[in-house]
């Protein structure tokens, strides 16, 4: 049998143009996984049904604040749904194709429930900016860093400023809240880009989270979580080190090792490993 063709890690230099908070948790979560993603750029690992969701209720409030009606927004997101193909999606144990089919209907009626939640009282915002994308160099830091930020909004606290709004679509409310190190990662990513994009003070980071599955005592299926830059000098300075130390990593001569234990991409990463498709 033809052997794969080996992929030969980079050295010397950095292997990837940027860091972004998904390619940081990617490479801090399973280096081999992040590896052939970012450095390769390979995408073939399926998607989840969750992740498909919570991709379509962004498509939603994508047109909503961008001025379509409630009704119109809704259906940009299903149609993102039911635009997925069956390949590109883990179904987990559903493998026939009627298995699959009632999955599909879950994932749409769950999408519907969650997008209805939200729209019910939607917040209200002064936007800015939608889905905006930015790759900004930042001083001290070895390379550009990459955000994509849902919201911008102006500022309801400080005049001339502007806040930064995130949307994520849950099985459950996070524990741990604003002090939440993924929110602050990620908050600190979209900092930096909205700063440099907007030339205007970034005051606060919000995070609106709705719970895709109805409470049962009845209350709200929404939690607004806020992260004031004023009070994060400590995590600004442990991002920078994080950034640098994980840039460092990348650079060395290295061997990337599976994570089999990573929930998403562990058998995966663990196949490339047994196949020998990485070299040190």
């Amino acid at each position: 049998m033809k052997r794969k063709k080996r992929i030969v890690a980079k050295r010397r230099k950095a292997p990837i143009k940027h860091w972004s908070h998904s390619s940081l948790m990617s490479f801090l979560r399973n280096p081999l996984a992040w590896y052939k993603r970012y450095v390769e750029e390979i995408y073939d690992t399926p998607t989840t049904p969750a992740a498909v969701v919570g991709s379509a209720g962004h498509r939603a409030l994508e047109h909503f604040y961008s001025g379509a009606p409630k009704d119109i927004a809704i259906q940009k997101g299903l149609e993102y749904v039911r635009d997925v193909a069956d390949f590109e999606i883990n179904f987990g144990a559903a493998k026939a194709k009627s298995a699959k089919k009632e999955k599909r209907k879950h994932m749409e009626q769950e999408y519907l429930r969650a997008i209805g939640y939200y729209l019910a009282r939607p917040p209200r915002h002064k936007v800015l900016g939608v889905e905006v994308r930015g790759v900004v160099e930042v001083e001290g830091l070895p390379i550009p860093i990459k955000a994509i930020s849902d919201l911008v909004v102006e500022s309801k606290i400080q005049k001339g400023a502007v806040d930064i709004v995130d949307h994520k679509f849950v099985a459950s409310f996070s524990k741990g809240g604003a002090a939440k190190s993924l929110f602050v990662i990620q908050a600190l990513f979209n900092y930096y880009t909205v700063r440099e994009m907007f030339g205007k003070p970034v005051r606060r980071f919000i995070v609106y989270e709705c719970k895709k599955t109805k409470n049962a005592d009845g209350s709200s299926q929404m939690r607004r979580y806020e992260i004031d830059f004023r009070n994060c000098k400590e995590d600004f300075a442990v991002f920078h080190r994080l950034i640098n130390d994980a840039t460092e990593e990348i650079m060395r001569r290295r061997i990337y090792l599976p994570n089999p234990s990573d929930m998403f991409e562990g058998d995966n990463s663990f196949d490339i490993y047994r196949l020998e498709l990485v070299d040190e």
